[in-house]
Parts: structure tokens; C-alpha cells; sequence
């Protein structure tokens, strides 16, 4: 039953994404987050061990309460009715997903690229990177944005479709406060190199077998959608594991082959330069219309991902 919800939730964000109006979940998650890292701190002694272990026991109760509520939620649901349970989680499998979103935020930057708005594509870009944008020219600005869409193929999409298919929407809504515990406080700065180790480190786990998944999809759907193919498996089996990240550059360097790009290189965080190693090989000239091949591959690769996920589904049930 799962995977029925799993494919109806994965359309519904296909057709209609995030809306505006609509309060997300994961907003509760970060509310979550800010008020676990206000109390820990506030517990824990201001040294390394102890704002490190602050971290820690903020990310294991993060994980626990976003896993529990949901579960507790949905066997209160079946109490009053089998339906009712199935209409709740199948909508919250479709606001985990984040595959929609993702592809309308990245062609804002591309069609203001298209216009000529420079200005405009690095104000858009900032709010989908972490990285400095007010300086960057447009072959920056496009290959932050293929950068943002590949890494996140795994984040938003890969990663939840599988726990969510191990676990339901109490684990995917797990995973996704890990990912966004990543996002709010696992910066190498002075305020969170040492409170965000811990779960920074959890995101690197979680995302291990799911990134290497997506990495491999993704040259498959370099093949299925006429891309490089070969060119995507050369630089994936190259450069997947050139990144500061352990889990990164998976899809990076699939889809860097796929589009004839080099990625990486310094990039600007809160005022500081960080060096990335360079993926792939500048084939071509960076273009606009790369960041919609790149939203292509990602929509292609967790297509991809669905329907395997399916077809285990019914060998397991067959046999």
C-alpha cells in the first residue's frame, strides 16, 4: 500500500508542487530546530565537547519527534478510519517531495537569465544556494544553478522516495529533518563548526547509499533522455567523489557529464572563499538552457526512481 501512496504523492507533486498558501511541514521541523538549538545550548557548557554534544542531543530529539508525531498522528487516523489514515500520509509524501519546487525556483533564475537580468538570476539564485551571489557573472550564476539541481536530485527527491518507501511518512519526515538540520546549522563557521558537526555528519550517513543510487539513475537517464550518456558514466566514475562532501558530487558529476560542464571551483560562503575541486570537463560554454536540461535530468532520474521502486515492489510480491 505504501507504494501506492509513495506514486500518487510523487504526481501530485509532479502536477502541483509546493503551493504558496499552503503551511509546509518542514517549516514546523525548522521551528523545531531553532528551538532545540536555543534550549541545548543554553544546557550544555560553552566548550567544544559539550557544544558538540549540544548538537547532538538536538539532532537525535529533531529526528525522534519528526518521526514519532507523524506516526502517532497517522495510527490515530486509522483508529477513526483505514481512508482517512491513507488520505493523510499520501498527503505528506507529496509535500516531502520537493522535486516540483525545485524545478519552478531553478527556471526563475533561467528565465531571468533569458531576459538579460543579470541582477534579477543572482537575487533568484540566493534564495536556492548557500553561496555569495551579489558577484557572480552568468556563467557563475548557471553553473550554480545545475549545481543546486543536481545535488538536490538526491535531497528532495532520491533520498525521501526511499526511506519514505522503507518507512512511510514518519521516515521520510525523519530524513528530511536531518536534511534540513544540515541546511540550518552544518556550516563550517564559527557559530556552527562545532554544534553542527553532529548533524552534519548524520545528513553525510542518511545520504550515502541514497546519493550513490541517484548518481547511478542519473547516467541512466542521461541515456533514456538523449543526452551524453557516456560522457555522464566517464565523468561520474571519475569525479563522484572529488567534493568536499562525501555524497555531493554523485549527481553533480553525472549530470557535469551529461551537459558537457565543469563544476566546482571557489566559491564565496558569508564573506569567505571556499575551494571545491572541479567536476566534469567544459565541453561547451555554459548556457540558461543548461539549468533546464538539469531540471530534466532530475525529473528523469526520480521517475526513474519511482517506477524501480515499483517493480520491486511487485517482484517481491510476485515471488
Amino acid at each position: 500500500m505504501i507504494f501506492f501512496k509513495l506514486t500518487i504523492g510523487y504526481i501530485l507533486d509532479l502536477m502541483f508542487g509546493d503551493p504558496y498558501w499552503l503551511y509546509h511541514p518542514i517549516r514546523l521541523i525548522g521551528k523545531l530546530i531553532f528551538l532545540g538549538e536555543k534550549v541545548t545550548r543554553r544546557i550544555f557548557p560553552k566548550t567544544d565537547k559539550g557544544t558538540v554534544a549540544a548538537g547532538g542531543v538536538m539532532a537525535a530529539g529533531v529526528v525522534a519527534i519528526s518521526f514519532f508525531v507523524p506516526a502517532l498522528i497517522l495510527a490515530l487516523c486509522a483508529r477513526i478510519h483505514p481512508g482517512l489514515a491513507f488520505i493523510v500520509e499520501t498527503f505528506w509524501i507529496y509535500q516531502i517531495l520537493a522535486g516540483k519546487c525545485l524545478s519552478v525556483e531553478a527556471k526563475k533564475v533561467y528565465g531571468a537569465l533569458k531576459e538579460g537580468k543579470l541582477f534579477k538570476a543572482r537575487r533568484l539564485l540566493g534564495y536556492l544556494v548557500g553561496r555569495d551571489t551579489k558577484q557572480l557573472d552568468e556563467d557563475e550564476v548557471i553553473k550554480a544553478a545545475v549545481e543546486t539541481v543536481a545535488e538536490n536530485t538526491t535531497d528532495g527527491m532520491i533520498a525521501p522516495l526511499i526511506f519514505i518507501a522503507i518507512g512511510g511518512a514518519p521516515l521520510g519526515f525523519a530524513y528530511k529533518a536531518v536534511n534540513t538540520m544540515d541546511s540550518m546549522v552544518g556550516y563550517k563557521n564559527d557559530k556552527y563548526i562545532m554544534f553542527g558537526k553532529i548533524p552534519a555528519r548524520l545528513d553525510d550517513v542518511v545520504n550515502f547509499i541514497p546519493a550513490r543510487i541517484s548518481g547511478v539513475l542519473m547516467v541512466l537517464c542521461a541515456f533514456l533522455c538523449g543526452y551524453d550518456g557516456k560522457g555522464a558514466a566517464r565523468i561520474f566514475v571519475r569525479d563522484r567523489n572529488k567534493h568536499l562532501s562525501p555524497n555531493s558530487a554523485q549527481t553533480e558529476s553525472a549530470c557535469a557529464g551529461a551537459l558537457g560542464l565543469m563544476l566546482g571551483g571557489t566559491h564565496s560562503y558569508f564573506g569567505k572563499p571556499i575551494v571545491k575541486p572541479q567536476i566534469g570537463d567544459a565541453l561547451c560554454q555554459a548556457l540558461p538552457s543548461h539549468i533546464a536540461d538539469a531540471c530534466l535530468l532530475m525529473g528523469g532520474t526520480s521517475f526513474l526512481a519511482v517506477f524501480i521502486l515499483n517493480m520491486i515492489k511487485f517482484a517481491v510480491t510476485v515471488l
